[in-house]
């Protein structure tokens, strides 16, 4: 007999979802409260979506990265250890019951990777927590502030984005995608293909807005005009 389908609604599933609303939600009000009524609906957006990312990096994924380091339990030698070298001690959010830890747990059930201290998703997970979530919130504060250099912070961040994604999955798809559970379509379209490629679409959009503003902004020719002989 095939294995039965996994449940989708779990305490856990409701749980995530709320947080994620509930941080967009927090994300749009504040937006409301911070940014000139005269504000068009697209800087809206970008404000919003870099609010959101702040919140995500910091909240969320830092959790990930605080379980990561500090959450062990003692496992078998025949293991390989994960992280730091310890023969004896593996990491991850795998070992704990607190909320967030069981948050990674149900996002594990479609990337394995995540319920254990991978030293590849932890070292890119380091640079997003400690400089891609502050430069999110940095781009928020010069967005209020309407400060046009935003716009080249707002192409480093979406590029950073874009790379850490790639940097994420393509050492997994070339090695033969033995991490990756695409046996549930939740697993495949809801958890892998749409909250990650949020991340790829969104930076991609910015870094297109950011090309037509720096371009239009800038100069645009240049005219070598000679002068003529009295």
């Amino acid at each position: 007999m095939s294995s039965p389908t996994p449940s989708l609604i779990t305490p856990t599933t409701i749980n995530s979802f709320l947080g994620v609303f509930t941080l967009l939600f927090l994300s749009y009000a504040l937006s409301l409260r911070l940014l000139p009524s005269s504000s068009t609906t697209k800087l809206r957006l970008i404000f919003i979506w870099h609010l959101f990312d702040l919140l995500i990096h910091l909240i969320f994924e830092g959790s990930f990265l605080y379980h990561s380091l500090f959450t062990s339990s003692a496992v078998p030698s025949s293991i390989t250890p994960t992280l730091f070298g310890t023969p004896h001690t593996s990491y991850g959010a795998k070992f704990s019951s607190a909320p967030f830890a069981k948050l990674w747990q149900e996002y594990a059930l479609a990337d394995k990777r995540w319920e254990v201290a991978d030293v590849g998703v932890v070292s890119l997970e380091l640079l997003t927590v400690v400089v891609g979530g502050p430069l999110a919130g940095w781009i928020c504060v010069m967005l209020v502030r309407g400060e046009r250099r935003v716009w080249w912070w707002v192409t480093v961040l979406a590029t950073a984005e874009l790379y850490g994604g790639w940097m994420t999955f393509a050492p997994e798809w070339l090695s033969g995608s033995g991490n990756l559970v695409t046996s549930w379509w939740v697993y495949t379209y809801i958890y892998l293909l749409f909250f990650n490629g949020l991340w790829v679409v969104i930076p991609v959009w910015l870094l297109f807005e950011a090309y037509q503003v720096l371009v239009n902004t800038g100069p645009t020719t240049t005219t070598v005009t000679a002068k003529k002989n009295a």
